[in-house]
């Protein structure tokens, strides 16, 4: 059994066997002009640390590139990733000055969300150090929880969090 992970130009691939992965690295170049850059360290944004017992993924790097092309990287981290002040409302406030460079942010922001649900709500509170640890496992159900703060909008006014729950055949690390 072998993985691949293609974004535009850039490819992951993990086997069940090296000769596999290297079989499949063959095939792949007698088509395509390719590079092996051995083990997986950073790949769209996400840092990845090999430990004893598994792997870290972090966008540490990625949210401090998203804070310096907004100019707040002299702000001050806050200590709990929960919003402890009210909530602003869409009406409130003056518009951006730069909408590009807002909507440039926001996608960035979103990318980010997208990729680690886990912090979708605290992203906006600055929780660089956050990371997701991946263990190898035999527990084959997978509970998620998104839109950990949807009640929580002043405009739309509306209650509740979703839950996703998936059942998974076989958990590779």
């Amino acid at each position: 059994m072998a993985y691949i992970l293609l974004y535009v130009d850039d490819i992951i691939l993990t086997a069940f066997s090296d000769s596999l992965r290297c079989s499949i690295m063959a095939l792949l170049a007698s088509e395509f002009a390719m590079k092996d850059l051995g083990l997986l360290n950073y790949f769209l944004g996400i840092h990845v640390t090999r430990h004893k017992d598994g792997l870290f993924l972090s966008q540490h790097k990625y949210a401090e590139e998203i804070i310096d092309r907004a100019g707040m990287s002299s702000c001050k981290a806050t200590s709990t990733p929960v919003d402890t002040e009210p909530k602003v409302s869409s009406t409130s406030g003056a518009p951006y000055d730069d909408p590009s460079h807002y909507r440039s942010l926001a996608g960035a922001l979103q990318y980010l969300t997208f990729t680690r649900p886990d912090i979708s709500y605290a992203v906006q509170q600055g929780t660089l150090d956050y990371g997701l640890h991946l263990y190898p496992s035999s527990v084959i159900d997978l509970l998620s929880y998104t839109d950990a703060d949807w009640g929580g909008c002043p405009d739309t006014g509306t209650e509740g969090a979703r839950t996703l729950s998936f059942h998974l055949d076989k958990v590779v690390l």
